[in-house]
């Protein structure tokens, strides 16, 4: 009889044990670290749609779970500091925005949780082992789509369809931005295009380009995926138009703040699916079992006021297919 009681108070310390720390401490309110390579303000709508996810979900900040945020402001160079803040805070599951970020985090921790909302080619950066089968201690969503960075060149084609040099800006020490230039040149070479490769490694980069782009005779300016551009969308868009150059993005928020054209993915839309891989690994979900999500939804947005602004004509045929038109 003192041995059957005995096996049934090892069984259930070995239960408890093994329950996920929700369960373990019904009071206790989970601790969300936030880490980004943008500015607060560059982040601003994307974190909406995620507070919007997780309210959606039942997690209410300030209520049932906090957060702690940390921002780079378009510095990676301080990623693994802010990551290692956060570890030391001993947050119970970390969200990054992007692959900088991640790596930072995944490098600072192999046991706290991370989601990745918007990362680059995550098997290719190191970030999981596959797409389905992640592995470790990392999940989340990619915003990677080898066609994309093609697609944007053959849109600013139709918009100036005698377009033959394009600018691309790009920053060299970012492996998306890397990934999106290298895959520009087949369908640059399909279209006819020569391309104009202008390297930014930081902010104080953008003047000097934009004049390079000027004496290069280019047509157009083609701006790839990299932190140091989202963090300071108005100042490019600025630059572009100045120079009268046409100019498109990946994200929505560069023809928000004054350029001319985007096309890419709903970024918003990531980051709230993003909150579905909070809410399952805080009721217990392994992130290593959760395969990366891959984007559906794609955005065209074209701004006519900036059109106007640089003396061009949208054709009309490309106006029906924007899903949003700033006027």
């Amino acid at each position: 009889m003192t041995h059957s009681i005995l096996f049934w108070i090892l069984a259930t310390c070995l239960l408890v044990t093994a329950l996920p720390a929700e369960a373990q401490q019904p009071g206790k309110v989970p601790r969300m670290g936030f880490l980004s390579p943008f500015s607060p303000s560059a982040t601003a709508i994307w974190l909406q749609a995620f507070r919007q996810g997780l309210h959606d979900l039942g997690w209410v900040e300030g209520k049932n779970i906090s957060v702690e945020y940390r921002y780079a402001e378009g510095r990676n160079d301080r990623l693994p500091d802010l990551a290692a803040d956060l570890v030391r805070l001993k947050v119970d599951i970390i969200v990054t925005a992007v692959t900088p970020d991640a790596l930072a985090a995944k490098n600072a921790t192999r046991t706290i949780p991370i989601v990745m909302a918007a990362a680059g080619d995550p098997v290719a950066s190191g970030l999981v082992d596959s797409l389905a089968r992640p592995g470790g201690n990392i999940t989340g969503l990619s915003q990677m789509n080898p066609d994309l960075a093609g697609k944007r060149l053959e849109l600013l084609k139709e918009i100036v369809p005698k377009l033959s040099r394009v600018a691309v800006l790009w920053n060299p020490q970012d492996q998306m931005s890397t990934i999106s230039w290298n895959e520009l040149q087949p369908p640059a070479r399909s279209l006819g295009v020569q391309l104009h490769s202008v390297e930014i490694r930081s902010s104080s980069d953008f003047a000097k380009a934009f004049e390079d782009a000027t004496r290069a005779r280019v047509g157009a300016v083609a701006i790839m995926p990299a932190p140091v551009f989202v963090t300071d969308l108005n100042r490019i868009a600025d630059l572009a138009a100045k120079s009268r150059l046409p100019s498109i993005f990946h994200v929505k928020e560069f023809v928000d703040s004054g350029g001319l054209v985007a096309y890419g993915t709903d970024r918003s839309e990531l980051f709230r699916r993003a909150a579905t891989y909070v809410d399952k690994i805080l009721k217990g979900a392994k992130p290593g079992d959760l395969p990366v999500e891959q984007p559906t939804k794609f955005e065209f947005v074209i701004n006519l006021k900036t059109a106007k602004q640089i003396g061009l004509t949208i054709p009309p045929n490309v106006l029906a297919r924007a899903d949003k038109i700033i006027k």
